[in-house]
């Protein structure tokens, strides 16, 4: 019921920044939390962040932990992510997906429990 789809990726140099946003369409966001994904060329899809529903409670990786930043606008059906001091290890495509599941707070959801996903954007930190 729910669709995705993320913008805002590119080519950014070490140190830079770049915020993603995801627009959805098709039901009110604000049934779901947030999560956003990345994966590089021959890798697994990690876990970046989420961001719950209602209370809006946060969660990132260590490996971006103070350098991301997620938010949202449920009223303009919006999920952002802003991400500063880029590296080129930050290098993949970046996903939103969704979850209905009522997430408290602490460790974010699994990788599984998001039924819904974006097709993805490109971020490539390289100077």
């Amino acid at each position: 019921q729910l669709q995705l789809v993320e913008s805002g990726g590119g080519l950014v140099q070490p140190g830079g920044s770049l915020r993603l946003s995801c627009t959805t369409s098709g039901f009110p966001l604000d049934y779901y939390a947030v999560g956003w994904f990345r994966q590089a060329p021959g890798k697994e899809r990690e876990g970046v962040s989420c961001i719950g529903r209602t209370h809006y409670k946060t969660n990132y990786a260590d490996s971006v932990k103070g350098r991301f930043t997620i938010s949202r606008d449920d009223g303009k059906n919006m999920v952002f992510l802003q991400m500063n001091s880029l590296t080129p290890a930050d290098t993949a495509v970046y996903f939103c997906a969704a979850t209905s599941i009522h997430w408290r707070g602490t460790d974010c959801p699994g990788e599984t429990e998001y039924r819904y996903w974006g097709p993805g954007t490109q971020v490539t930190v390289s100077s």
